[in-house]
Formats: structure tokens, C-alpha cells, sequence
């Protein structure tokens, strides 16, 4: 709503301006739904998607249309070990057990699709690939581009550790990952958990992803 308000302000300004949803999050709606599914942290590489194309000198239809072509082929889906404090409210969004995980939850605390106990990351990682793949439907010798987030307060050697199974996982059942990044780009202040991406890639999209940023905190 804010996005679509700030987009009609523009216009009114006279300043020409275009949409893309991200809606990549699997677990908020299935494939039937699929267009009233919530972003998670694809919206990351719609930015690079979209930044690049820019950059080049693309018209803004332009820009606009390989970003959507980029989305249409991501599915993300995250998990959640805590949840985060705004400071202005002084207490956590929302109430997660300790020792417990919740599959499938939003950025902000939206709900997913399982609670329980806590498992071996391997474990979850595999859920994760299970769902994105199932909902992707890859052929083989697809090139896919991988992001995996922390949410806020999960740090790197344990994402790390994620990586490690999800491109096993991934690079055995259809393609090849052309395209990586490992680290904090989509956070919710404190939260700890995961967030883990997947986007087919072409030459073009590919190209747009490794173009040089310049973003101090964009590492590649």
C-alpha cells in the first residue's frame, strides 16, 4: 500500500516511475496463489537485477521487464530460531519458544508453516530445497543463482554451513550454481534465522548480477 501510494505521488509529480512485486516467499501461498505471495529476500537481487539494468541505460520499460522476468523464476523461504525487538515497542514481536523453530516464517514476523523442536541444520536445509524445488520445478542443467541471508543475528560460518548442503542439494538434482552470495542482506534487527533464495538465470541475468555495484556493504 505505502509503495503503491509513494508510486502515485511520483506520478503526480510528473516523474515517471514503474512496479515490480516480489512475491518469491513459498511459504505464504501455494502455486495457485502464487501472486499473493509475500517478498522475502529475492527482493535483494531484484535490487542488482534492476540497479544493473539501469545503470546500462535501459529505458525505464526496460528495466521493469527483465526485473520481472528475474522474479518470475524466484522462490525463496526462511526460518526463524528467535524473534526481533523493535526499540520503540521494547518488547519481541512475537513469541518463539526457546529451543524451538518455526518454518516458513516472514521478515517481520508473518506466520509460517510449522512450529517444533529445533533440528540439525542439515535437516532443515533439506526442507528448504525440498519446498523451493518442488515449487520451481528446475529441468536439468538449469543455472541458478543462490542467496543465503541471516535474519539478523545468525552469523556467517552458520550460514556457511547452510550453503554447504543447499549447493550439494541443489548442484545434484538439476544444475549448476553460477551465482552465490553468503551473508546479511534481507535482516529483521536482531531476529536469528535464515533465509535462503534461489533464481534461474540466463546469460543476461547472470551478467547483471556479477555487474560491478557501487554499494559499499554489496559483497560478491
Amino acid at each position: 500500500m505505502v509503495f503503491g501510494m509513494a508510486s502515485d505521488l511520483a506520478k503526480e509529480n510528473g516523474i515517471e516511475c514503474a512496479t515490480v512485486i516480489v512475491a518469491d516467499d513459498v511459504a505464504s501461498a501455494d502455486r495457485q496463489q502464487a501472486d499473493t505471495r509475500r517478498g522475502v529476500a529475492g527482493l535483494v537481487l531484484a535490487f542488482k537485477v534492476a540497479g544493473a539494468a539501469a545503470e546500462e541505460g535501459r529505458s525505464l520499460e526496460e528495466v521493469r521487464t527483465v526485473t520481472e522476468r528475474a522474479m518470475a523464476g524466484c522462490r525463496s523461504i526462511g526460518v526463524a530460531l528467535s524473534a526481533c525487538t523493535i526499540p520503540e515497542a521494547g518488547e519481541p514481536t512475537f513469541e518463539l519458544a526457546s529451543g524451538s523453530i518455526e518454518m516458513g516464517m516472514g521478515i517481520h514476523g508473518e506466520k509460517g508453516l510449522w512450529r517444533g523442536p529445533g533440528r540439525p541444520a542439515d535437516e532443515i536445509a533439506d526442507e528448504m530445497i525440498d519446498r523451493i524445488v518442488e515449487d520451481l520445478e528446475p529441468s536439468d542443467g538449469t543455472r541458478f543463482a543462490v542467496l543465503v541471508n541471516s535474519l539478523g543475528a545468525t552469523p556467517l560460518d552458520e550460514l556457511y554451513i547452510m550453503y554447504r548442503r543447499i549447493h550439494a542439494a541443489l548442484s545434484a538434482r538439476a544444475g549448476s550454481i553460477d551465482f552465490s552470495l553468503v551473508g546479511h542482506y534481507a535482516t529483521s534487527m536482531e531476529m536469528a534465522g535464515a533465509s535462503f533464495s534461489v533464481m534461474l538465470l540466463d546469460d543476461e541475468l547472470l551478467a547483471l548480477l556479477n555487474a560491478s555495484p557501487r554499494c559499499p556493504l554489496w559483497r560478491s
